[in-house]
């Protein structure tokens, strides 16, 4: 029987080379062999933060990808309602699609602030902000514009260093009597740091998890450890089945946070190995 590593090494190679083999139709996945993937394959803006938005209009256009989680980042999806507007345009132009948008950030327990981050999302059409640490405190006041707005919040999970919201399951306890709009995007990365199962952590948020945001480590200790996706430990086989068992219909989108002045290379080969993964499982992506 094979040894544990040996099982990953075998995974990850068997995944890259479905992807590799898979490289003519790279230009476009919907030729690819096998059922539609029901795992949706995003991008988080946050991957490409010392880019503008036309470089990485054009990234995505390489990577085949037209699901983008922008953040107010460079000239992304400004909180300027013109700049926005041009934003939007562009994003139009190129068949790119809008899902969800953030991290957004809620510092403040005052309905004028809360405001405003809602007004930015319904603008632009997206029906979920991930919102990054908002006081537990100011969850209802938030829950009050979830109610009028209709667009739901995921709060995000940031890790052991985040004090309120380590673990995705730290926001299931805070939200789960709440609103059925109120709940979570898994950062898989910060989650596994937290202590977080990840597989379990997906069965046990069920119909409260909105977005998650994609990463990998060689180290499930160690923040310094991400690698691209495929190259360190992450379930992401488990993961993608249980986000199909729970009938997840939100997007992994994929938020690459190393190598910022050159990430092209790590985002290839991490959107290729999670399509290797899902090629392998029958689907395409």
């Amino acid at each position: 029987m094979k040894s544990a590593p040996s099982r990953r090494s075998f995974v990850q190679s068997s995944a890259l080379i479905a992807a590799s083999c898979a490289i003519p139709s790279f230009a476009d996945p919907s030729q690819a062999n096998g059922k539609p993937s029901p795992v949706n394959l995003g991008l988080a803006s946050y991957t490409f933060r010392n880019f503008t938005r036309a470089q990485m209009i054009g990234f995505m256009k390489q990577l085949s990808v037209t699901a983008l989680n922008p953040k107010d980042a460079k000239d992304h999806l400004p909180m300027d309602p013109p700049d926005e507007a041009k934003a939007m345009a562009d994003y139009t132009a190129a068949g790119i699609s809008l899902h969800a948008a953030g991290v957004i950030y809620f510092p403040k327990d005052e309905d004028d602030d809360i405001r405003v981050k809602f007004e930015y999302a319904k603008r632009a059409g997206i029906s979920v902000i991930v919102a990054g640490d908002p006081a537990p405190a100011t969850l209802p006041r938030i829950e009050k514009f979830v109610k009028e707005y209709d667009i739901r919040i995921a709060i995000h999970n940031h890790g052991p260093e985040d004090k309120v919201f380590p673990s995705p399951l730290d926001v299931l306890k805070a939200v789960k009597n709440m609103d059925p709009r109120m709940g979570c995007c898994i950062d898989i990365g910060h989650a596994v740091r937290a202590g977080a199962d990840i597989v379990e952590s997906i069965h046990e948020i069920g119909p409260r998890l909105f977005n998650m945001h994609a990463k990998d480590l060689t180290d499930f200790s160690n923040k310094d450890s991400q690698v691209s996706v495929g190259r360190g430990i992450m379930p992401f086989r488990e993961i993608f089945a249980a986000l199909i068992k729970t009938n997840y219909k939100g997007f992994v989108d994929l938020e690459y946070e190393i190598h910022g002045d050159d990430p092209m290379p790590g985002v290839i080969e991490s959107f290729a190995y999670m399509r290797g993964v899902l090629d392998g499982m029958g689907f395409r992506a």
